[in-house]
């Protein structure tokens, strides 16, 4: 009681005319940028460039925003896929351009441009990284974050991570990226859902060695109130297809669809919880994905697909999983559609960082021993997980 009552004097404090009904007694999780008494004096003085998008928040009041009213002299703004304000499709090109609120520039880091350049950087002294994460490894995110680190390294300038909480935190499973499939949708040796926060990652990024090039000095700001075993709901969409908390939970599982012939629901309003295809037959729920903001051209766009709607809150999401990634779905897309040599493409491989899965799906391995066949992988990653988490269990 008496440190949340210090938090709160602290927000008032700097925060005249910001604080608003969000913070309230019920509120016991806080990200790191929320701790501004933290970090602003780091700030002071210093030209600072915001890796940011619509997710970094305080109260509902953007980090820029934050930041400039109380003296902070940001010079840029970085955005990662989706865009600064995180309305972009997914792998869809993100123009630089400037921000109307602010007038400050901002420089996309997704596409032909996914590391800060030299260039980019030389008006820089410090970079804030502020960017909440789904803790999946084929959301892109960590791998912004870890260009974003070499680049700081490279040009000798200081990164700050204002650290987020992790909502997968309480589950480590599937299996470990093999070095063959490593992608901007998976550069390291981790497994699908890896239990970390970005500030987390990021030491283990360092205390690994998987870096290029020199070590940035890295500053993390954590999160008040967080385990991994907190339940935590995302106050804003991170992506313009995880909408809720319960697309957020079946994320890792569906995400695997991806990879196939099978519809995970962009272009409808419930992406990530269903899956569906036309020629899954033997099911009587449908729908159909259409063009929308966000799903400009989704995949099986205005054809009717048949498959499943998993969970439409929250709860349900979670307890389907039942606290590790599912499989269970894939395999049962895979059983029903006729087509066989047909369902998967070569960006599986990608998602699921191993040319295995596909292999033991397709020689009809049970759900169990595909489990199995990941257990040493990830004994082994849980070990080096260990070392540098900044949260209890």
């Amino acid at each position: 009681m008496r440190l949340f009552r210090f938090l709160i004097l602290n927000a008032l404090i700097l925060f005249p005319g910001l604080i608003h009904s969000q913070i309230a007694p019920a509120v016991s999780v806080l990200p790191g940028a929320y701790h501004t008494a933290a970090y602003l004096p780091a700030l002071k003085g210093k030209s600072v460039a915001l890796l940011v998008n619509q997710t970094s928040e305080i109260n509902g009041v953007l980090l820029p925003d934050t930041l400039l009213k109380l003296g902070v002299k940001v010079v840029k703004i970085f955005s990662p896929e989706h865009g600064f304000r995180g309305n972009a499709d997914a792998g869809a090109h993100v123009k630089n351009g400037v921000d109307a609120r602010t007038g400050l520039p901002v420089i996309s880091l997704y596409g032909s441009n996914k590391k800060p350049s030299a260039e980019q950087l030389k008006d820089v002294d410090v970079l804030v990284y502020d960017l909440q994460d789904v803790g999946a490894r084929f959301y892109t995110y960590v791998s912004t974050l870890q260009y974003a680190m070499e680049a700081c390294g490279e040009q000798k300038k200081g990164l700050m991570i204002l650290d987020r909480p992790d909502p997968l935190g309480h589950i480590v499973d599937g299996p470990v990226l093999e070095p063959a499939n490593s992608s901007f949708v998976g550069m390291q040796p981790i497994p699908v859902v890896y239990g970390m926060t970005p500030g987390e990652y990021a030491k283990m990024l360092i205390g690994e060695r998987w870096l290029k090039g020199p070590v940035p000095q890295l500053n993390v700001i954590a999160c008040s109130g967080y385990a991994h075993s907190s339940v935590y709901e995302l106050p804003v969409s991170p992506s313009p297809n995880l909408k809720n908390m319960a697309a957020i939970y079946l994320y890792p599982s569906l995400c695997f669809f991806e990879g196939t012939v099978v519809s995970l629901g962009r272009g409808t309003d419930k992406p990530f919880q269903q899956f569906g295809n036309p020629l899954l037959k033997g099911y009587t729920y449908s729908f159909t994905p259409v063009s929308m903001p966000g799903a400009s051209d989704p995949p099986l766009k205005n054809q009717k697909c048949y498959g499943q709607l998993l969970a439409t809150d929250a709860a349900a999401a979670r307890k389907l999983t039942e606290g590790k990634l599912q499989i269970k779905w894939l395999l049962e897309a895979y059983g029903k559609y006729p087509e066989k040599n047909k369902f998967f493409i070569p960006f599986f491989e990608k998602l699921s960082g191993t040319a295995l899965l596909r292999k033991q799906i397709a020689d009809g391995l049970s759900e169990e021993a595909i489990r199995k066949s990941w257990a040493p992988g990830l004994a082994k990653f849980r070990a080096i997980r260990k070392k540098y988490l900044l949260y209890a269990e």
